[in-house]
């Protein structure tokens, strides 16, 4: 059965934007969001919705069950900003010095949308619909402590399939997405190098740990280059340089910071392997010691092909072929919906949404204090989500392919 879902969602966009420009004038940060938990509780309501929050974090959970047998589904919206002062001059800007520079505010609004539309078909739909309303995803990570709250079971059965929508720049209402890496995994590399210190005047009578530091940051872009393969690339950006106070003075330890943005599983596990053996090397060539520290954020976000086809080719029958776009390359910003990928068979997708009069090629980007987002595509992108939930059944049964084997990406 086809549902024109994005006719139905014209119908409730006005207050979509409503909700979405509340949230966007008081974002708040992290997985502690009461006043965005309360929004989502109060729109939802009278819906016919199984809801849960979250215990150690302010996160909602709902979900809608389907009169028929078949799939469950996940659909994820995140809810929190981030400490960024605003400077767009709209309207309805923040008031509370954060901000919600990156669509949050437009992803919670859209999943709440999804669940106005697919409610009043719940006699049509088979399966089930889990809606994840997500804190912390801009830090620490609020997608792990869902999972580990049960989301992925929350409706009996373990979800069968799971996407999730973000707004970036460029022409608004056109969607991309791409089979594989869609963004990459984000990594903290912190290294210390220890020597002795000394007057500045004497470096024979010390042991000064700067030069190793210099060598070792500048080694470092050439052993990227060395190690890892230009087809699955890795991105090192030494961010943090921190050495002595006094100009006279040697210090006895040198230290340097780097986001690591990789785009696979095996660089990720690679990469803090060749950096300790390099670090280590250096060290012991200016007869230092060094301490080193891989920390993984965010792993890489991999869509499934499977789901992946299937986003793309339902997006196209409601939208348009001239509205989606399959991307050659990731992007190289990172996301922790990677966690639900890493679990669930699923994929994650762009919406464009520029707004009219800005250039989008010149647009500012996501976590811009100018970063604009334009709410008039909140009905397409909850019509996206409605319309990926309610037809993945059919896609299980015109693929003959079992839900085990779609768990597995094969």
């Amino acid at each position: 059965m086809q549902i024109d879902f994005p006719a139905e969602a014209q119908r409730i966009v006005d207050e979509l934007v409503e909700l979405r420009r509340a949230l966007h004038r008081n974002p708040e940060l992290g997985n502690d969001l009461p006043e965005t938990q309360g929004h989502v509780l109060t729109a939802l309501e009278g819906l016919p919705l199984e809801l849960t929050t979250g215990r150690a974090l302010t996160s909602v959970v709902a979900v809608l069950r389907g009169a028929h047998p078949g799939p469950t589904v996940l659909l994820r919206g995140d809810m929190d900003g981030l400490p960024v002062e605003e400077d767009t001059g709209l309207e309805y800007a923040s008031t509370n010095s954060r901000m919600h520079a990156c669509g949050h505010d437009l992803h919670t609004a859209g999943l709440v949308g999804a669940a106005k539309l697919l409610s009043p078909h719940r006699e049509e739909l088979s399966g089930n619909v889990v809606f994840m309303f997500q804190p912390g995803e801009e830090g620490p990570g609020g997608a792990q402590p869902m999972i580990d709250e049960g989301v992925l079971d929350i409706a009996g059965a373990r979800v069968d399939a799971a996407f999730a929508v973000h707004v970036m720049p460029g022409t608004p209402g056109t969607f991309t997405s791409r089979s594989g890496t869609m963004m990459a995994g984000a990594n903290v590399l912190r290294v210390v190098f220890h020597g002795a210190g000394g007057h500045g005047s004497m470096p024979q009578e010390a042991l000064d740990p700067v030069p190793p530091l210099v060598e070792f940051c500048q080694a470092l872009q050439v052993m990227v280059t060395r190690r890892f393969s230009v087809f699955d690339p890795v991105v090192v950006s030494v961010t943090n340089l921190a050495a002595g106070d006094a100009i006279n003075v040697i210090p006895p330890a040198a230290s340097m910071g780097a986001t690591v943005r990789t785009l696979s599983p095996e660089t990720t596990r690679d990469f803090p392997v060749y950096a300790s053996q390099l670090a280590e090397s250096i060290a012991a060539a200016h007869g230092c010691t060094v301490e080193i520290e891989w920390l993984n954020q965010y792993p890489p976000t991999i869509n499934h092909a499977d789901q992946s086809a299937y986003l793309l080719r339902t997006l196209t029958e409601v939208f348009g072929a001239d509205r989606v776009i399959e991307v050659d390359d990731p992007l190289m910003g990172s996301e922790d919906f990677s966690y639900i990928l890493e679990e669930i068979p699923g994929a994650f997708y762009m919406l464009q949404a520029t707004p009219q009069g800005i250039d989008p090629e010149s647009a500012a980007n996501n976590h811009s204090p100018l970063v604009q987002f334009d709410d008039s595509v909140l009905g397409d992108q909850a019509a996206s989500l409605a319309a990926l939930a309610f037809n993945y059944n059919d896609a299980l049964g015109e693929n003959s392919t079992s839900s085990a084997q779609l768990r597995m990406g094969k």
